[in-house]
């Protein structure tokens, strides 16, 4: 009498949803993954509503999202996360200077910040800890998390703008790339009146006397954090 063997499920594989308004990135990260056998991509978003549609019906195990992206800031999209499926870890994926943004990311609800200029390698590590349950960041920016979460108070890591709320320096750094209160409204979704209290807030803040003394401040500022 012969015996028939069962054969064994293979591991589940965790479920990730990417969210970039950029094809060939979401492409690009799409094929790292699939390459590892542990991951599925389960769906792809370009923007943050998309994202958090698919969110709740998918219900993934990770999202890897940018901070730039159409309709809603990535910190407005954590934000949400955090409020709406606090269960899904959210990776971010950003341009963005993880010096500049890290902390932000972590206090919205982020687990982990990644620069898009790393490899493949340091990405798939990245994954791999955020799903193990754990933050990931640079080196550079591990002490730093450690005190975030610890509930401490830490000194912003850029001490020009850290006193300013992510709106504020949303709108800040919109006002630095030479857009215009309008622009920055349709931008951000805020209507214009929101947009100049978040600019005089932010005057404030930066001890400014004037609105072109803010601009000027704030053009200085963008570039030289792009090198410029």
């Amino acid at each position: 009498m012969s015996v028939r063997k069962t054969k064994r499920p293979g591991p589940v594989r965790k479920r990730i949803l990417l969210v970039d308004d950029h094809p060939m990135t979401r492409y690009g990260m799409a094929q790292l993954l699939k390459q590892e056998g542990e991951f599925e991509v389960c769906a792809e978003a370009e923007n943050a509503h998309r994202a958090l549609d698919l969110v709740k019906s998918l219900k993934p195990d990770l999202v890897l999202a940018d901070l730039a992206m159409p309709g809603m800031h990535g910190l407005e999209f954590l934000k949400d996360m955090r409020a709406m499926h606090p269960e899904v870890a959210v990776l971010v994926v950003s341009m963005q200077d993880e010096a500049l943004y890290a902390e932000r990311v972590l206090k919205a609800g982020g687990r982990g910040y990644v620069m898009k200029h790393v490899g493949g390698k340091e990405l798939l590590q990245a994954v791999r800890r955020v799903l193990g349950g754990n933050v990931y960041l640079s080196d550079a920016m591990a002490a730093k998390a450690v005190a975030v979460f610890s509930g401490r108070r830490v000194q912003a890591v850029d001490s020009v703008t850290g006193e300013l709320t992510d709106r504020e320096f949303q709108v800040f750094q919109c006002l630095g790339q030479g857009m215009t209160s309008r622009e920055i409204g349709e931008q951000l979704r805020m209507s214009v009146k929101t947009v100049e209290t978040h600019r005089r807030h932010a005057r404030e803040k930066l001890k400014l006397e004037t609105g072109p003394a803010l601009i000027k401040f704030a053009v200085r500022w963008v570039g030289s954090q792009s090198g410029v």
